[in-house]
């Protein structure tokens, strides 16, 4: 089957460049989509690496593209109320006319992003079951119909409106590669978008998230197989390789070694980029999620001819 390819806008990285303009971020969302991408992505958070907020930037590239798909990655629904949520992204799939989808997680556990959650007044250890609870809840007012809600919400007969453009509501990827994460991806979740590891490993975990799905009486072809990717492409590897590490220092604040281990990156030349990106398409996987380190006009363009060079 033939990847979708998917661009992650630059939100994080023009915050940490001073450049809080929206203008830009649209405008690449339009060139991605005139390069053929097919979609385009927002990252979330709120205090621990400032951005745009994805719904309401995601909004404003709905009414500005006519084709790709929109979506987040990854929001964190649990620092959310499900119902404000509920409604925001209806009224989102409805801009979008059913083009949303919805990529969740439930943050890693590092001490920036515990204090986000301490300042948004959700306690930290309770995030999965905010999740997942919180998820349910969305889902079911996305029905239109009269829902009555008794847990760490209570709703008496609250009727969702605008519901989705999408019967049902978007689909709702989730992210994360550990055993736990992969196992609610093939329970509950539509698509399993983690942000790593290589392509073999992720092939063979992906067969795992296929045969949990049987097992719970799903269908996997109906579970999107997705992998969010870091690259930065030169024809100077060492420089490529240099690139990358400097940018997951500034973006994330933590040593480039460390991250490179629970994230796929790639650094080096174009022709070997192609083959990197390619395996994960042998692999299985259905959408190929990019986030470019810098330059992302070139890379942009330079990602679209490989991909027609690979005959995607």
């Amino acid at each position: 089957m033939t990847p979708k390819l998917g661009y992650l806008l630059p939100t994080r990285e023009q915050i940490m460049e001073g450049r809080p303009a929206a203008a830009p971020l649209l405008r690449l969302a339009e060139r991605a989509e005139a390069l053929g991408y097919d979609s385009v992505w927002a990252g979330d958070s709120l205090l621990a690496r400032p951005r745009h907020d994805p719904v309401t930037l995601l909004a404003a590239a709905a009414a500005r593209t006519r084709r790709v798909t929109l979506g987040t990655a990854v929001l964190l629904p649990a620092l959310r109320n499900p119902v404000v949520l509920a409604h925001q992204l209806a009224t989102l799939d409805q801009i979008a006319e059913g083009r949303l989808i919805l990529g969740v997680g439930i943050a890693t556990d590092v001490p920036n992003i515990r204090a986000e959650f301490a300042a948004a007044g959700v306690p930290f250890e309770k995030r999965v079951g905010r999740l997942l609870e919180g998820l349910r809840l969305t889902r079911l007012l996305w029905q239109g119909k009269p829902v009555d809600w008794d847990g760490r919400w209570l709703v008496r007969g609250g009727i969702l409106g605008p519901t989705p453009h999408r019967p049902g509501g978007p689909p709702i990827w989730i992210g994360g590669s550990v055993q736990a994460a992969r196992t609610r991806a093939a329970r509950h979740f539509d698509g399993w978008f983690p942000t790593g590891p290589d392509a073999g490993t992720w092939g063979t975990q992906w067969a795992e998230v296929q045969a949990m799905a049987r097992e719970a009486g799903r269908d996997p072809a109906g579970i999107a197989g997705a992998i969010y990717l870091t690259l930065a492409i030169d024809d100077d590897s060492a420089r490529a390789e240099a690139r990358i590490d400097a940018f997951l220092k500034a973006y994330y604040g933590q040593r480039p070694d460390l991250l490179r281990q629970r994230q796929a990156c790639f650094g080096g030349a174009p022709g070997q980029a192609a083959e990197w990106v390619n395996g994960y398409a042998e692999a299985g996987a259905t959408h190929l999620v990019l986030r470019f380190a810098g330059e992302h006009e070139r890379h942009l363009e330079l990602v679209a001819e490989l991909r027609r060079q690979l005959g995607w």
